[in-house]
């Protein structure tokens, strides 16, 4: 049933006339008169008596009347709601982030986030396993690395942001530094697994080096808590890690080599996505980054 039928029925109710319901919504009256036709038909019931001078609403058409004014008025304040939320910080706002940065940087300043708006609800999902932002329930993620399905928005919120090879001082002790990439392959790596593929390929410069240890995860932050605990060498986003290196619990290694890129970014899967809400934590995270690499 076609909310603009329902239009025609309320406008020529109060009108008493067609041709004025037909003025009034910018339509020709032969558009009125097919509109009623079809809602009738819908209804298996008459609605309008009419005549060349007159209408009136049938005993069925008064009674079916003030359910299409209920049903439409329900619409239209549906609408005015859906638009206050995008024009305020508040609502539901639904976030997928990765395991070692969610839980150890970005935990901390969402509750920052949300005490700014109080009127605003969080769903959270912390998770290294790629979000399907279309058929999972997630407004929005955070992402390392450009997203592969081009049909994404994806907004920077780091983009000099590099992997990071590192070990705590208690690795170091034992079994000492890596001059080179290269020497990356006689140490214990702790890798980490995106998937089915173990991420054992890492990147300095043009140059791609073979690693392999005795531990795999599919969760950063185990990563992150191997290497803390002296198990091997990383290869981190730098800031999963920059606390943890200003701290010196780890250690920056092959710092003169150049590491692969790490972006972080903000992906949504429409523009229509951005709402108030998600334009501000986004501003927010910026600001946050920003403080954080001075």
């Amino acid at each position: 049933m076609r909310t603009d039928d329902l239009n025609v029925l309320v406008y020529a109710a109060e009108h008493g006339s067609l041709s004025a319901a037909a003025r009034e919504l910018a339509i020709t009256p032969a558009v009125a008169s097919v509109a009623i036709k079809r809602l009738e038909d819908a209804l298996g019931t008459r609605l309008l008596v009419r005549s060349t001078r007159s209408l009136r609403l049938t005993p069925a058409g008064a009674h079916y009347l003030v359910h299409a004014k209920t049903a439409l008025s329900a619409l239209a304040e549906g609408e005015k709601e859906l638009h206050r939320e995008r024009q305020e910080i508040a609502g539901e706002l639904s976030l997928s982030m990765p395991s070692d940065l969610g839980r150890n940087v970005l935990l901390g300043w969402l509750d920052r986030f949300m005490a700014r708006h109080p009127q605003l609800r969080l769903r959270l999902r912390v998770s290294d396993r790629v979000s399907d932002l279309f058929r999972q329930p997630v407004e929005i993620a955070l992402r390392y690395g450009v997203p592969e399905d081009s049909s994404l928005v994806a907004l920077p919120l780091k983009s000099d942001n590099h992997r990071a090879v590192c070990a705590a001082p208690s690795y170091i002790a034992r079994h000492g530094e890596p001059a080179t990439p290269d020497e990356l392959r006689q140490h214990n790596c702790l890798c980490f697994n995106l998937g089915e593929r173990v991420h054992n390929q890492w990147q300095f410069g043009s140059e791609r080096i073979s690693v392999q240890g005795n531990r795999v995860s599919d969760d950063a932050e185990c990563v992150r808590r191997w290497a803390l605990a002296g198990e091997g060498i990383a290869y981190k986003s730098r800031l999963d890690v920059q606390t943890d290196l200003e701290a010196g619990r780890l250690v920056a290694l092959l710092a003169a080599f150049p590491t692969e890129p790490a972006p972080l970014y903000l992906v949504c899967p429409h523009r229509l996505s951005l709402t108030p809400a998600v334009v501000a934590l986004k501003d927010f995270l910026i600001e946050r980054l920003q403080e954080n690499a001075k």
